[in-house]
């Protein structure tokens, strides 16, 4: 059995790919040893589908700190106006909302989902689930065959793999795709997690003091061990009873990985400045005036609407003011170090829950092997990488799905045309 294209993986991008190959008129297979194909896009976007952002190109770029700037030449081809087009064509109308972010009308990921099935039904592409791949075969420095589990052999002029990162586990992603790319000859570079909950052992972590407060709209920072920050991300912010997760954390948490690595420490400091509009001293004038307009109340019904009140009576506490105490008994010291709390409270952070519970992995087949027109491999002819395989990352808001149906456009297509050159 020969097809000109094999696509292996039935995630985002190796639909996509599919859905390419076909229309170039390859004969196709898609293969994926789960029972249901788009299980990652049907769970993404909170299971309304981020299909993509609209944020212009030198923006999405910004958003994708992992090598982003290897998709230039992609965007060029293939950009996230022509993914909105894509989807339109099949009948999805979708919406924008908040910065940038695109979703079906409909609300559902599953709708993404079966368009794009729709989409493989009328080209013809040849569907094959529950069929794990053992291995890829190359011979004479092209790809050959592809062999499943159950020794079936399937000869292929073109070999898309991808088949994803090693995050999301339960959606397929166990990260099957690295052997096959060492085989070829490419490198991995070292995996790591991404978009992933941060933990702690602070003892107010440790007595789950906060566990379940949400902060909105606060601004966090990782900082080098000088002090000075790396990255800040103003966005919203949870406490767990293992550390600290939400938008802001997910966004810092590879720099988090990153600083261990860099200057081989087992702990960072993060800072968190609840109040990201104001500057210390006003912060610290502004409660003065508080107190000095009714010095009889107690401080905490003094401050209360500053912050939410159980972060509030943590900060007071932290920085030993009794919160039923009057305004006017307590020190400008006391109040001059609660107001740096509420701008700058640190958070000594020890790493991350492990990859497997990331929404993204960091890392994979270096880009450097890879050409960025096409996503065919430089070491192994008629091999093609697309989606998170790829060592390209970047914050959840429909980035990763952005990079990985553009990857598998640019995959699928190119995979179709070199058919055509060998055949």
């Amino acid at each position: 059995m020969e097809y000109d294209v094999i696509v292996i993986g039935g995630g985002p991008s190796g639909l996509m790919a599919a859905i390419a190959a076909g229309e170039k008129g390859a004969r196709v297979l898609l293969i994926d040893k789960g029972d249901k194909l788009g299980r990652k896009l049907a769970i993404s976007g909170g299971g309304r589908c981020n299909v993509t952002n609209r944020l212009p190109i030198e923006e999405i770029i910004k958003h994708l700190p992992g090598n982003g700037k290897f998709l230039y030449s992609a965007f060029s081809i293939f950009s996230n106006e022509d993914i909105i087009k894509f989807f339109e064509k099949l009948g999805i109308a979708l919406k924008e909302e908040d910065h940038g972010r695109m979703f079906p009308v409909s609300n559902k990921a599953q709708s993404v989902v079966d368009a794009l099935l729709e989409q493989l039904e009328k080209l013809h592409v040849r569907i094959f689930k529950n069929s794990p791949v053992a291995d890829v075969i190359y011979e004479n420095g092209n790809v050959s065959a592809v062999v499943l589990k159950d020794g079936q052999k399937i000869s292929a002029k073109s070999i898309v793999i991808a088949v994803g990162g090693k995050s999301v586990p339960h959606t397929g992603s166990t990260g099957d795709g690295y052997a096959w790319a060492k085989k070829a000859g490419h490198t991995v570079t070292e995996l790591f997690p991404t978009e992933v909950p941060v933990t702690s052992s602070e003892p107010f972590i440790k007595n789950k003091i906060l566990q379940g407060l949400s902060l909105r709209d606060i601004d966090l920072s990782v900082l080098n061990p000088k002090g000075k920050p790396i990255i800040s991300h103003r966005m919203d912010m949870l406490f767990t009873h293992f550390g600290i997760s939400g938008p802001a954390v997910l966004r810092c948490s590879q720099f988090v990985v990153k600083a261990m690595k860099k200057w081989n420490i087992k702990e960072v400091t993060m800072s968190l400045d609840s109040l990201p509009d104001k500057k210390e001293e006003e912060v610290f004038q502004d409660i003065i005036k508080l107190v000095k307009s009714e010095p009889k109340k107690s401080i905490k019904n003094t401050l209360k609407g500053l912050v939410p009140e159980r972060y509030l009576l943590f900060l007071l506490e932290h920085n030993g003011i009794d919160p039923s105490e009057q305004g006017s008994t307590i020190s400008n010291e006391k109040i001059r170090s609660f107001s740096k709390s509420c701008k700058q409270f640190p958070i000594i952070v020890n790493g991350t829950l492990p990859l497997e519970k990331a929404f993204v992995t960091g890392g994979g087949v270096s880009v450097k092997e890879i050409e960025p027109q096409t996503m065919g491999s430089k070491l192994m002819n008629g091999l093609y990488f697309c989606g998170e395989i790829l060592d390209v990352h970047g914050y959840t808001g429909g980035y990763n799905i952005t990079s990985a149906l553009v990857t598998g456009r640019l995959a699928g297509t190119n995979a179709s045309l070199a058919t055509k050159n060998r055949a």
